[in-house]
């Protein structure tokens, strides 16, 4: 099985910055993408930034991805804050898992963790 848990996340103040990571473990397992994905209040959950599990870093405006030095840590750093970044960030997975010589697709998700910005 593959666990996926996010962290990093608390109350930061608008202009300021903030690094969360999102870790995948479990065995024989590899990283296809990763991407975040945040929900800001009564809002639909949106696609924030992701990248290639091969790649080492990605660039989308305020968000960077990058690849920890951890083979499966991938974190987000989110420069700038504003009160609108708001909301909980979730951390997806896709990738191959090797099960007895079978390869089987996973996309699992991490429960999230939360990013109140202040104004």
């Amino acid at each position: 099985q593959v666990q996926v848990v996010e962290s990093g996340g608390g109350l930061v103040q608008a202009g300021g910055s903030l690094r969360l990571s999102c870790s995948a473990s479990g065995s024989s397992f590899s990283i296809d993408h990763v991407d975040w994905y945040r929900q800001p209040p009564e809002k639909q959950r949106e696609w924030v930034a992701g990248m290639p599990g091969s790649g080492v870093s990605s660039v989308t405006g305020r968000f960077t991805v990058s690849r920890d030095n951890a083979k499966n840590v991938v974190n987000l750093e989110i420069d700038s804050l504003k009160p609108e970044d708001t909301g909980p960030y979730y951390c997806t997975v896709r990738g191959l898992r090797n099960i007895r010589g079978t390869l089987l697709a996973f996309d699992i998700w991490g429960q999230g963790t939360q990013v109140p910005v202040s104004s």
